[in-house]
């Protein structure tokens, strides 16, 4: 039985310390894909005639009533 326990307590101490590692990730798509690159390039040249100031549209405002005054 002290036998068992000391491996479970190695085991939980090996598990413990794998934790404490971080892990190493990498995107999905490690090769760019030409379509994609396209795409994006395509998006960045939109975006930027887009982010041109543009000549705002002044709408007219109609007049506002002026307030009523109680008569005595």
């Amino acid at each position: 039985m002290k036998r068992a326990g000391v491996k479970a307590l190695a085991m939980a101490t090996f598990v413990g310390w794998l934790a404490l590692i971080p892990a190493h990730a990498a995107p999905p798509t490690a090769i760019p894909s030409p379509g994609y690159d396209a795409r994006l390039q395509e998006q960045r040249t939109t975006s930027a005639r887009i982010d041109e100031p543009a000549v705002p549209v002044v709408k007219p405002v109609a007049p506002r009533r002026a307030k009523r005054t109680q008569a005595h």
